[in-house]
């Protein structure tokens, strides 16, 4: 399993030992979540947090642009060494703008990834399932940390399973919101490749709780 804790849940008075530790872990992705104070009502980080952890670590560095324009934002993002860019399907409604943005992520030299909130439905991202590297479900309404798993998440990510494994598309499904041990394990149980965990990540032993999450199969 893929564990990427999130940083939004990070004790910002350990930073230097807390990236210390989870550079020692095994944690393949770091997931910065990216608000402009719009698209959701919470602001969180700008370009340099990354920056600094893309200078510290070697691990995936996954962006989700929860914003208003994730066109502008992506190449911000990018230039400070996103390996992954996912923004939402609510930002970018038409299906022919999906595209064109998920193209210029691809020709800016990083991976796109696509989200869809809890209330919107898989059946709105199918267009564009074969040309993304990632699905995020948001298990949780986006814009702030710390909150309960939806259930009904698991119910997307096995049709999302169905569809990426009857196409053959190359495209991971990844979750956020609400992920401990219970949920991941449900998580991964209907198909899910990467577990985001903030507050269960930080709210413990940093390198136990990935390495729980990191042996579910």
């Amino acid at each position: 399993m893929i564990v990427a804790p999130s940083i939004l849940s990070l004790d910002y008075g350990n930073t230097k030992e807390q990236m210390q530790v989870l550079e020692e872990s095994n944690a393949e992705f770091i997931h910065f979540d990216v608000m402009d104070g719009h698209f959701v009502p919470n602001l969180s980080f700008g370009p340099d947090i990354l920056k600094a952890y893309k200078k510290n670590m070697s691990k995936v560095m996954d962006v989700h642009l929860m914003v208003d324009d994730p066109k502008f934002m992506a190449d911000i993002f990018i230039d400070a060494g996103a390996d992954y860019i996912t923004f939402h399907s609510e930002a970018v409604h038409e299906i022919a703008n999906q595209v064109a943005l998920i193209d210029h992520i691809h020709e800016r030299g990083s991976k796109a990834g696509i989200s869809i909130k809890p209330d919107t439905c898989v059946a709105n991202i199918l267009p564009v399932l074969s040309k993304v590297d990632l699905v995020l479900v948001m298990s949780v309404y986006p814009g702030f940390g710390g909150q309960s798993f939806i259930e009904s998440s698991l119910d997307k990510i096995k049709e999302l399973r169905k569809i990426i494994d009857d196409n053959h598309y190359d495209c991971l499904i990844e979750v956020d919101g609400g992920i401990n041990l219970e949920t991941g394990r449900m998580c991964t149980e209907a198909g899910v490749d990467i577990l985001v965990a903030g507050s269960y990540t930080f709210k413990g032993d940093i390198k136990e709780r990935v390495d729980t999450l990191w042996n579910l199969k």
